[in-house]
């Protein structure tokens, strides 16, 4: 593909975005290609060199902060004319509530999904009290005398004590896939598919 082609497949792709940053990006990898003609190569293998739009496209929508992508796509691209204001204010009735049924829909996923990373922490904190208590009683059993559930118990307390540190990544995981997750579904509220 050359140089052209490839210009006017990633505008295509960024539609979409706000028309400042779409310029900056086409002149951005306009002068990358003809850096790379510069240092050598043809025109066809300095776009190759840049890999799949695709790859670019989703390199630069994440790096659009989600500010920037909703003043975008909430700009009002024009008037309304009569008929539409209309069938706004008729058909009332009918739309809100499937909006307000689909934004609660939305939103109580989104809030069982935190609620599932609560528990990750809440088991976090009773391996890392349980680990704590088995350690501590430890000593007061070899006090007493009973070599065996004192053994028990440190072991017990040892283990868990391992558990809650390796349990601490889980919950990391967790919580960045809830992110990553939040921040895909509102970019893509916001973004639309790529244009074939």
């Amino acid at each position: 593909m050359n140089k052209e082609r490839f210009l006017i497949e990633l505008a295509s792709a960024l539609a979409g975005l706000p028309e400042d940053d779409v310029e900056k990006s086409l002149e951005y990898y306009s002068e990358m290609i003809d850096d790379r003609i510069e240092d050598g190569l043809s025109e066809e293998e300095a776009v190759a060199d840049l890999g799949p739009i695709e790859e670019i496209r989703a390199q630069i929508i994440k790096d659009t902060p989600l500010p920037k992508l909703i003043k975008e796509k909430v700009k009002r691209k024009r008037s309304l004319n009569g008929l539409e204001i209309t069938l706004l204010i008729v058909g009332f009735p009918i739309w809100f509530p499937l909006l307000a049924a689909a934004a609660s829909v939305v939103f109580s996923v989104y809030v069982t999904l935190w609620s599932l990373i609560i528990v990750l922490f809440a088991v976090e904190i009773s391996f890392a009290a349980c680990a704590f208590a088995g350690i501590v009683a430890a000593p007061f059993f070899f006090s007493l005398g009973n070599i065996p559930s004192a053994l028990f118990l440190l072991g017990c307390g040892l283990f868990l004590a391992g558990l809650s540190v390796l349990w601490v990544f889980v919950c990391k995981w967790g919580v960045r896939g809830i992110l990553w997750l939040t921040r895909v579904f509102f970019k893509s509220l916001f973004v639309g598919k790529e244009k074939k």
